[in-house]
């Protein structure tokens, strides 16, 4: 990052909070102290700044003059952004290279250790480890609430537990906000501990976060896979993709997003088969970024009903996650019961099985022990009467639950 371009961050931010000392302007940069120091003495020496106090350790207030004012409402003109100083394309690239999932295999062991907290068929668990370790994406069909999106969502903590990302890209003048904290969890890094980025410690302008998960659905479109600028505020914010480097896109209810099917599968050709992607910036700009995570198309459809086969040879993956069976079905039930206040009723369970299940023929589905126990637990609450696992509560929750289904 240039020091034009510090200095830019520092006038936009003195403009919008009146005055603040040398070692603030640098907690808002997310830059040493030693680094912005002489950078705000030159401002104050070209009159753009002024001194307003003394403060601790040899620094000083500044606040912002009516020239510097003047210059920094220009500079907002372009662009209104004065958070963390962005970090350069080439120093992304080489951080998703050296996170990159293609550097992490899914094994026995650690795949069980993914799912521990989810009941799943062992043969289930064969194809998804192979699936994983190819990290050129999957297909996940079956029927509604048999656990697709859960089994998705648990695929990333094959390839570890924690990345680093930039909190903003800068790339010729385009400001891209990357971190999202609505779809990225930060991890609170210890202040002592040595970054990866820095030898003499952490680069703020860094966030340590859980490998990412991202999940779209049905509400996906387009432009939410290319970089997209606020025309008001001319900051850019990073496509969904990009995003999720380094981790798992699940685009859940494939095949009934707002966009044809077609449209999104040719924008995604090649960077399923190449591993890198082209974004458009709001500069004219193109730009080349790593495709770097386990997309997984999860549907209740059949891959082949959806698209072509020149695609699905692209996917070289498509599990089936099927109907429980009876033993899995009941071994749900026999987990999720302690945790929602039941003591497990096996008799109750058969009476359930028997009744709703085998004399109507109904198919068993993952979702509905969840489902019926916390009808049997609203129920039992509101007769005033012990969590019980009964008859007569599981005919309750069944008559309400499978009215229209």
């Amino acid at each position: 990052m240039t020091e034009d371009e510090v200095e830019r961050l520092i006038l936009k931010f003195l403009l919008a909070k009146g005055s603040s000392t040398g070692r603030q302007v640098a907690g808002q940069l997310k830059l040493p102290f030693a680094l912005i120091e002489p950078i705000v003495k030159g401002l104050k020496q070209d009159t753009l700044l002024a001194y307003r106090n003394t403060a601790e350790m040899g620094d000083y207030e500044y606040c912002i003059t009516d020239v510097g004012r003047e210059r920094a409402r220009r500079f907002m003109e372009e662009c209104t952004y004065f958070g963390a100083a962005p970090v350069s394309l080439r120093d992304y690239l080489h951080a998703m290279e050296a996170q990159s999932i293609t550097r992490h295999y899914a094994t026995e062991e650690s795949l069980k250790t993914a799912f521990k907290d989810l009941l799943i068929n062992p043969s289930l668990l064969e194809r998804l480890g192979p699936a994983i370790n190819s990290g050129r994406g999957m297909f996940l069909f079956g029927e509604p609430g048999n656990g697709k999106t859960s089994i998705a969502e648990r695929i990333t903590r094959c390839f570890g537990s924690t990345i680093w990302i930039p909190r903003a890209l800068g790339i010729d003048g385009d400001v891209i906000r990357l971190f999202d904290p609505g779809m990225h969890d930060e991890v609170e890094t210890p202040p002592q501990e040595q970054g990866l980025f820095n030898l003499t410690g952490i680069d703020q302008r860094w966030v340590r976060i859980v490998r990412p998960t991202i999940v779209a659905g049905g509400e996906l479109t387009m432009d939410q896979l290319e970089v997209t600028q606020n025309q008001t505020t001319k900051i850019c914010e990073a496509p969904l993709q990009l995003k999720s480097n380094c981790g798992t896109f699940v685009i859940d209810d494939f095949g009934r997003q707002r966009m044809p099917v077609t449209e999104l599968l040719n924008r995604w050709i090649v960077p399923l088969e190449k591993r890198y992607d082209f974004l458009n910036l709001p500069s004219g700009k193109k730009i080349q970024v790593p495709f770097d995570q386990l997309i997984i198309f999860s549907t209740n459809l059949e891959p082949r009903d959806l698209v072509d086969g020149a695609f699905l040879r692209r996917i070289p993956y498509k599990i089936q996650v099927p109907d429980p069976t009876e033993a899995e079905f009941r071994g749900i039930l026999q987990r999720l019961a302690p945790h929602l206040g039941f003591q497990y009723n096996e008799q109750a369970v058969s009476y359930l099985i028997q009744k709703h299940y085998f004399e109507v023929k109904r198919p068993f589905r993952s979702c509905q022990p969840r489902d019926l126990l916390l009808q049997v637990k609203n129920y039992c609450t509101y007769k005033n009467i012990p969590k019980q696992m009964t008859a007569e509560a599981f005919d309750f929750a069944v008559a309400n639950y499978f009215s229209v289904m």
